[in-house]
């Protein structure tokens, strides 16, 4: 570990824990930690000065929705066949890398529908082995048979190979006994939280967003068992039907929320419910770009066409709302998946204050990954995950996209801009 002590000079910091900008603030740095933070701070001699004046300094930003198991967004539909786990444990760490170097220090796996080891990836990089953003991860997705965690759906046209494949996918299954177990093993491999696919979805072709995918036999073995191991659980849902149900099973967060009302936007206030809603995948919905859309798969071009007016009145419910949001990207298709700064234009060109949204990707998210004992603030203490930044923070939509500073644990990492990303 190192002893050595770096003072970082800002020209703004935003520290995570109120909604402003302190000018001229400086971050004592020891080691992997932060020491202190203020102005004019004593620092012993040999101290190395970081001159960041030129900058708007940040906590390190946290994506809390992300697949990473991809070099590339468009193999996402040949994954079922053409992929093998060692492929996607390569990929898994490419996208930890690059996210770092896009000033994302951490970043939440989702899980995947067979295996990729990212408990691996995550363990080597916590090790210090590999340099990349720190990963939360939930290694498998559960669902049930044809639902939106099922990607046999891809290959139905040939039941055989479909049935053999749906038994390879280790969080797939049915009743609850299946659900009870597979908590269980997740738990014992390591799971930081379970993810369920609750709801259908837009790029599976054979589901629909509303859909309820899981009877309440088996949401309350998931909840049940989950409760039993402390383990918290959210899920993939869409549509308000599902969205009440799953806080009356008392789940500790949801993804998506996509086709948001009124009444359950006041249910996710009123008990604490966290929302990461990951607008990126669905903003060319909300703001129509016939290029990104023609990228997207049939089934999802056509799915966003049904559901577009619901999605740009949920938009604006879950905008005006007070409910604690995370902030995470969900790229499948159109961006690559370390795009992570996507998700700020998304949100700013949707109406959210800049603040909030910075909030998301930090505070929040840090305590959305429970994780927030060790960073999402710049405060002492924590480790000293830091990210810099020219663009204005409060007007450029573009402004997450161009890192020009990384710190992760007190180590200083290239930072590079993903404006042009093909």
């Amino acid at each position: 570990m190192s002893d050595k002590w770096i003072k970082i000079l800002c020209g703004k910091l935003y520290t995570g824990l109120e909604a402003r900008f302190l000018e001229h603030a400086e971050i004592l740095v020891h080691g992997q930690y932060i020491e202190e933070v203020g102005s004019n701070l004593p620092c012993p001699e040999g101290t190395e000065i970081l001159d960041l004046s030129h900058l708007t300094v940040t906590p390190g930003m946290i994506d809390a929705h992300m697949h990473p198991e991809f070099f590339n967004w468009r193999d996402v539909y040949s994954d079922t066949i053409y992929n093998s786990d060692g492929y996607r444990t390569l990929a898994t760490y490419c996208t930890a890398e690059r996210a770092l170097h896009g000033g994302f220090t951490t970043i939440r796996s989702m899980g995947w529908f067979r295996e990729s080891y990212e408990l691996d990836v995550k363990r080597a990089i916590n090790e210090g082995y590999l340099p990349g953003a720190r990963l939360v991860v939930a290694p498998h997705l559960l669902g049930t048979t044809g639902s939106h965690a099922d990607m046999t759906q891809t290959v139905r046209s040939n039941p055989v190979l479909c049935d053999f494949m749906e038994h390879q996918y280790s969080g797939l299954g049915n009743g609850p006994d299946f659900f009870t177990a597979a908590v269980r093993r997740e738990k014992k491999l390591g799971a930081d939280f379970i993810k369920i696919m609750a709801t259908g979805g837009f790029a599976t072709p054979y589901d629909d967003p509303d859909d309820i995918q899981l009877n309440d036999a088996e949401f309350k073995a998931i909840f049940d068992t989950a409760r039993e191991l402390r383990i918290p659980v959210t899920a993939h849902a869409y549509g308000p039907r599902l969205m009440k149900k799953l806080i009356g099973f008392g789940i500790t967060g949801i993804e998506h929320g996509s086709l948001m009302d009124e009444e359950s936007a006041e249910m996710f206030e009123q008990t604490g419910t966290y929302l990461v809603p990951t607008f990126s995948p669905f903003h060319e919905a909300i703001y129509p770009d016939p290029k990104k859309m023609a990228q997207k798969s049939p089934e999802f071009q056509r799915k966003l066409g049904i559901y577009q007016e619901q999605m740009q009145k949920g938009r604006k419910i879950i905008v005006d709302s007070h409910i604690k949001l995370g902030y995470g990207t969900d790229f499948v298709a159109a961006y690559q998946n370390y795009e992570s700064g996507m998700e700020f234009r998304c949100m700013m060109e949707s109406g959210m204050d800049a603040f909030r949204i910075l909030q998301a990707a930090t505070k929040n998210n840090a305590e959305i990954c429970e994780i927030d004992s060790i960073t999402g603030t710049i405060e002492k203490g924590k480790y000293a995950d830091i990210a810099g930044w020219k663009r204005n923070l409060l007007t450029d939509k573009d402004a997450l996209r161009d890192c020009s500073f990384v710190m992760k644990e007190g180590t200083v990492y290239e930072a590079k801009s993903y404006l042009n990303v093909e």
